[in-house]
């Protein structure tokens, strides 16, 4: 799946365009690499997310195309 989409599905960021904006800026990394919004990721990858001052790291735990907002935490889970 490609990382804009998951970021949206996720809820991890709320729009799809929000989320290409943050990877055309360099905010994302997908395992420790800057990543474009056309990254493809899978289960077990790490993204960190940089929300200003803040920096969010959440591994992959599942890929789905669509999900509830009540499930959608269950497709990641956050780092320290």
């Amino acid at each position: 799946m490609r990382l804009d989409k998951f970021l949206k599905v996720s809820r991890l960021i709320k729009r799809r365009t929000v989320a290409n904006e943050a990877c055309d800026a360099g905010r994302v990394k997908v395992n420790d690499k800057p990543a474009k919004a056309s990254t493809q990721v899978k289960a077990g990858d790490v993204i960190e997310i940089a929300f200003g001052t803040k920096a969010v790291r959440v591994r992959i735990l599942n890929i789905v195309d669509t999900t509830k907002k009540d499930e959608a935490k269950d497709l990641f889970e956050y780092l320290s």
